[in-house]
């Protein structure tokens, strides 16, 4: 008896032929150590000589280690082309699991040239196994990649269009984009919470707290307040550094007043809190209708 095995992730289509090509045997079984069982029980009991696995470095490696093992049959690789073209010289019988593992059989008992299955071991298996996993994290990450670029192009153009909607002239202040202008309406929803610009810098973090001692007059970063408004504020805060504008010269006069670069991004961060209070103050003045309608 021949054997033909036709390898997918989850399952095994065992086909059993006699002598002379006609099926004695066609199985499905599962793609796990139980179903190996159930293989090597089969092809024992119909006292198969040879074996043909197509497929037996990727989904048939499992079984392909058993049998090797198990010792006492011959097991050989069957490419894949010999299998259609096995096929496809019986015209109108389709192409089913079943189908070719028969296929793969007959071609494991005309084909005395396979070559034997060959398995990795020690330190070879090991670095296939790796590069195994390494291929497969490289394909699912290209995958996360391109679906995740796709969703962000998406919510982009989604996130644009309500700011353009609300008729906020936050976009207006350089280093605000979209991103941004829609962190800090989100955020705020309505303006008129904050009685002053210095309630609003308390409570998005960018008012300093004092933190003097005796003659020395010292302030201390806040780390309370709106996290999500202070990130915004220090997006903001080091697109202008970057660029010419008058935040980097605030900046630099800061800087040449003595103090350090951390105190004086913060003062920066604390100036622009104030121009985006006034910016929102202004927008709903001019339309609050609209301007609390696409926030709330």
């Amino acid at each position: 008896m021949l054997a033909g095995i036709d390898t997918h992730k989850d399952t095994l289509a065992v086909a059993v032929i006699d002598d002379v090509g006609r099926p004695v045997a066609i199985t499905d079984l599962p793609n796990t150590e139980a179903g190996f069982d159930a293989l090597e029980q089969l092809l024992t009991d119909r006292q198969v000589t040879r074996v043909g696995i197509e497929g037996s470095g990727n989904y048939g490696r499992g079984a392909a280690v058993r049998l090797v093992l198990a010792g006492g049959i011959e097991v050989v690789e069957v490419p894949p082309s010999l299998t259609s073209r096995e096929r496809s010289a019986k015209p109108g019988q389709g192409k089913t699991d079943p189908i070719d593992a028969v296929a793969i059989a007959r071609i494991t008992a005309r084909e005395a040239g396979l070559p034997p299955v060959r398995l990795a071991v020690g330190q070879a298996a090991d670095l296939r196994a790796l590069a195994d996993y390494r291929t497969q994290l490289v394909a699912e990450c290209t995958a996360l990649a391109s679906r995740t670029h796709a969703e962000l192009h998406g919510l982009r153009e989604q996130i644009a269009e309500l700011v353009q909607r609300s008729g906020s002239s936050l976009t207006g202040i350089y280093g605000i984009g979209v991103s941004v202008a829609a962190r800090i309406l989100a955020e705020v929803v309505d303006v008129r919470r904050y009685r002053s610009r210095h309630a609003f810098a308390a409570a998005n973090g960018s008012a300093p707290i004092p933190a003097s001692s005796g003659r020395t007059m010292r302030h201390r970063l806040n780390r309370g307040g709106n996290r999500q408004l202070n990130r915004a504020l220090y997006t903001i805060a080091i697109t202008e550094i970057r660029a010419d504008t008058e935040g980097r010269a605030y900046y630099a006069r800061k800087r040449a007043e003595g103090k350090t670069g951390r105190e004086a991004l913060r003062c920066l961060k604390r100036r622009l809190s104030d121009v985006v209070y006034r910016t929102l103050r202004a927008d709903q003045a001019a339309d609050p209708l609209q301007l609390l309608a696409a926030t709330a």
